[in-house]
């Protein structure tokens, strides 16, 4: 009979000869035998980076922009590099930038926020006067609508920083909106919000006063420290789940309203254009999406067959991701991943599927499930309902070919 001793000196025999495998391989090796120059040379004191930075092995690991995509780099967008994190936070200095006219330079001291419009009492507030009111931290994602949209005609960009980058996913710390507003007093007939940034672009979109009432932030901190200057400082508005151009940045005035406003940014820009010529407008809520952030192809399989880490993450702006399946091969098997961490509504979840590669091609997917239900989609089926003129809203299935040298690029399968 075999007992839970024999099991547990089989797994340990196992263990221990893996570990024998690997000290034979690494005899011999200088960098284990030798002593090298950090080993017995002092290094910095605790002053020399009063403000701490990252290794300078890690300089790699930065956004980046795609110099074609934009005329001008003042009205323009870089990418989160996805491939290089793990778990759910995005680092401050990575988290993607989106401008529509450079990032504004504004003295704290001297920023005010006005409410205005259909309200009892029009009020000015400082930074100094929000700071007391009762402050939330919230965990939220903050997409970009136009994440993914230049993927909608086939694949084209080799990278999940730049598919799936404009996106990243922090803690901010704020005041809830609803509390600012019932200060000001919001008159019956108040239906609408209307945000305005303060810099160069006067950035507006016209926002439910449902939505603004229930989970929006006024936010001066992410990650617990300050906004950074391309994140909004001082001031921004979070709207969790919804596209991040309403999320305005450098927030200067609300104004109420008794209808939404249709200026330029929720006219021309951020409908939904089908093949019939009609656009689909209002569509502020992102849809359940995932991406596999490794392997990928900024991050290819380094080692030989054998045990293999795939992962990635996936985030619904309905509420939050309690499963996500994943392929190696295209679709013909799916696995549930095993998913780690903690599940915030409308945040980033992180996703694991381990397996053994035997050394063939793969062909990797994921596919997320929101707590409503909703399934993503594979991007034909997205474009049998919306053609394939929009640039926004893009959720579908994103595909990765890996080959035998591990090397992975991106690909469409039928």
């Amino acid at each position: 009979m075999t007992t839970r001793r024999d099991i547990l000196r089989g797994g340990l025999a196992a263990t221990a000869g893996l570990a024998a495998g690997t000290a034979a391989r690494a005899e011999g090796d200088p960098l284990i035998t030798e002593l090298q120059d950090w080993n017995h040379v002092l290094g910095d004191g605790v002053d020399a980076n009063p403000y701490g930075m990252p290794s300078r092995h890690e300089a790699h690991v930065k956004r980046r922009s795609v110099e074609w995509l934009t005329a001008d780099p003042v009205s323009s967008v870089n990418f989160t590099p996805l491939h290089e994190l793990d778990g759910i936070i995005t680092p401050n200095g990575l988290c993607f930038e989106r401008h529509h006219g450079g990032v504004a330079d504004i003295e704290p001291a001297k920023h005010r926020l006005m409410i205005n419009g259909l309200v009892d009492t029009p009020l000015v507030f400082t930074m100094q006067d929000l700071m007391r009111f009762p402050r939330e931290n919230r965990v939220y994602f903050l997409e970009c609508a136009a994440n993914s949209g230049m993927e909608w005609r086939g694949a084209q960009l080799n990278g999940c920083q730049f598919t799936h980058g404009m996106i990243h996913n922090v803690m901010y710390t704020g005041v809830p909106l609803r509390l600012i507003l019932e200060e000001a007093g919001v008159k019956t007939n108040g239906k609408w919000i209307m945000p305005e940034g303060a810099d160069a672009a006067a950035m507006t979109r016209s926002i439910p006063i449902e939505k603004a009432m229930d989970d929006c932030l006024v936010a001066f901190k992410m990650n617990g420290e300050a906004l950074r200057p391309e994140q909004g400082y001082p001031l921004r508005l979070v709207v969790p789940g919804w596209e991040g151009n309403m999320w305005i940045k450098w927030l200067r005035r609300i104004e109420v309203g008794d209808q939404p406003w249709h200026h330029r940014e929720e006219t021309s820009k951020y409908t939904d254009l089908l093949e019939n010529g009609t656009a689909r407008r209002f569509t502020w809520e992102m849809d359940a999406k995932s991406v596999i952030t490794n392997p990928s192809p900024q991050a290819p399989i380094l080692h030989s067959k054998g045990p293999t880490v795939l992962t990635g993450v996936a985030w619904s702006g309905r509420g939050t991701i309690p499963r996500v399946d994943v392929t190696i091969d295209g679709g013909k098997n799916w696995h549930e991943a095993r998913m780690s961490g903690p599940s915030f509504d409308k945040s980033m979840h992180r996703f694991y599927y381990d397996f053994d590669w035997d050394g063939t091609p793969l062909l990797l997917q994921s596919r997320a499930h929101d707590s409503t239900g909703y399934v993503q989609p594979t991007k034909e089926e997205l474009r049998q309902f919306r053609g394939v003129n929009s640039i926004y809203h893009n959720n579908g299935i994103q595909t990765w070919y890996v080959n035998e040298k591990g090397i992975a690029e991106n690909v469409e399968i039928s």
